[in-house]
């Protein structure tokens, strides 16, 4: 419990490091992705739930509900949450290598699902760091308008 609790630890501190070292800068060289105002409120809507759900993934972990967490994260990040998120109304605006970001960070959730499931921790904390690493992967290379 304490080496996947520091695990996690590891990965908030990574993306807050990523962050904060990028709030900073004073160029956005990220590539603009020009969406109809619905789909960019629905874009940011999903991706403020995505953030809410990997606090409800880590809580979960922290109080040991390892099937809690891999429901959370197979429903509202999963493969099977694209359909919930619009994913097939999005896809058409998006470039295909951010649309290729969005699908890894799906199955990576899928996957975190299983493994935890499964109890293997290390693969799990694996996956999930898969999941943010996707995150920041989209933000670091795209933004929208």
């Amino acid at each position: 419990m304490n080496n996947l609790r520091r695990a996690l630890q590891a990965v908030a501190v990574a993306v807050l490091a990523v962050a904060a070292g990028t709030a900073g800068a004073s160029a956005d060289n990220r590539l603009l992705v020009k969406l109809p105002a619905p789909m960019q409120e629905h874009m940011l809507a999903n991706m403020r739930d995505h953030l809410q759900t990997l606090d409800q993934i880590n809580r979960a972990l922290a109080e040991g509900r390892w099937n809690d967490a891999a429901d959370i994260a197979e429903r509202r990040l999963g493969v099977s949450s694209l359909a919930a998120h619009g994913a097939g109304h999005m896809a058409p605006y998006m470039p295909q290598p951010m649309q290729a970001i969005g699908t890894a960070m799906h199955r990576a959730a899928t996957d975190f699902a299983v493994h935890v499931t499964e109890g293997d921790l290390r693969q799990s904390v694996k996956q999930l760091g898969e999941v943010t690493r996707q995150c920041v992967a989209c933000h670091a290379a795209y933004r929208i308008r």
